[in-house]
């Protein structure tokens, strides 16, 4: 079992920078692919980014393109996902996931960190 925990949440104003962290209990993370997640109040669950294990691929969504960067660090255990020009929009809970796999099921997942974006 891995155990995932998010950090870097808090609250931000409008253009502002942000960037989480997501730390991994095992070593064996740096074989997954990990993805970062957002869910708003009152919307589905969205997946903004995510990193293959080498941290040679990175695919995003439309929403956050060009604004936002997942990188890894595999030594640390760590995932980050730097955000900036934050909106409103962007106001939601982030999660981190882990992808064993890479076959797109994400089996592990951190507990969250909320990200509020005043205007």
């Amino acid at each position: 079992q891995v155990r995932l925990v998010e950090s870097g949440g808090g609250s931000v104003q409008a253009g502002d920078s942000l960037r989480l962290s997501c730390v991994a209990s095992k070593r064996t993370f740096s074989t997954y692919a990990v993805a970062w997640f957002r869910q708003a109040p009152g919307k589905e669950r969205e997946r903004v980014a995510r990193i293959l294990w080498s941290g040679e691929y990175t695919t995003y969504a439309d929403s956050v393109k060009g604004r936002f960067t997942i990188t890894r660090d595999n030594s640390k255990n760590t995932v980050y996902l730097q955000m900036a020009r934050l909106t409103p929009e962007d106001t939601a809970v982030y999660y981190c996931a882990g992808d064993p796999t890479r076959r797109g099921r994400y089996d592990y997942w951190g507990q969250g960190t909320r990200v509020p974006v005043s205007s």
